[in-house]
């Protein structure tokens, strides 16, 4: 018999003291077939803006998402944000750009669109410096779209591999959202507080372990295991209804 997964606990209403960390895409977004067919609701734009301002703006976004996407996404909120799974990041008037893209990365880009083609809904994101290749909506093409990223990776010095939810990336190396984490919680608003993250995927885990390092809280949306998040919550629509929670009952400590 396979062993029971663990059954994590709630994570605590929102505190005062907070440095609150949100995934995107499967955390507070649902999941699309396409990253540009991902919707926002509107209460969450006014959710977020209310808990940035009770927390003294140390909310912020942790996404593979580009700053500039992160952006056009939430309209008119301009949060805090760690992009590119921490290649780039911003707090306040301290930031980290992104580094420039090889060359060689337009003609694998190329390359890969021409295979996608052959594959309905398979979905090939240029990330500026890295490029995304997508099945979720298309199963059978995951091998090969896996194959290529593998193939094409010693043409690209200095990168290496992503993997997440019916994704690979093929990014720089160095950086990941934990360490974009950790440059954040150096920086005001967010220092000397409470580090707490929300995310989903594999590529989530190096944020947990920053977190759970500075004994903060950790929270996995969805029931990926193996996870080393202390907490819990179902989807996306929970992590919402907790954020709305939270926004109505801060001043309590978690």
């Amino acid at each position: 018999m396979a062993p029971r997964e663990p059954k994590r606990a709630r994570p605590p209403a929102p505190a005062d003291d907070w440095a609150l960390f949100l995934d995107v895409d499967g955390c507070l977004l649902d999941l699309a077939p396409h990253p540009d067919q991902v919707s926002v609701p509107a209460r969450l734009r006014a959710t977020l803006d209310g808990l940035a301002q009770r927390l003294d703006g140390a909310l912020a976004l942790v996404s593979g998402r580009s700053l500039a996407a992160l952006d056009a996404l939430f309209d008119p909120l301009r949060l805090p944000a760690a992009g590119l799974h921490g290649l780039e990041w911003r707090a306040g008037t301290v930031s980290q750009a992104a580094p420039a893209s090889p060359p060689v990365l337009a003609a694998i880009h190329a390359e890969a669109r021409a295979i996608a083609a052959e594959y309905p809904g398979a979905v090939v994101e240029d990330k500026g410096p890295a490029l995304g290749l997508h099945w979720r909506a298309a199963p059978a093409a995951m091998e090969v779209l896996r194959g290529f990223a593998e193939a094409a990776l010693p043409r690209l010095p200095g990168f290496r591999l992503q993997h997440g939810h019916s994704v690979v990336e093929l990014r720089p190396a160095g950086g990941d959202k934990g360490a974009a984490i950790a440059a954040l919680m150096r920086e005001a608003p967010f220092r000397g507080r409470v580090p707490v993250f929300a995310g989903d995927d594999i590529t989530d885990e190096s944020g947990f372990a920053v977190v759970n390092a500075k004994d903060g809280i950790s929270i996995l949306v969805g029931a990926r295991e193996p996870s080393a998040a202390h907490f819990g919550l179902s989807g996306p629509k929970a992590v919402r209804r907790w954020l709305e929670e939270g926004q109505s009952g801060m001043g309590r400590q978690a």
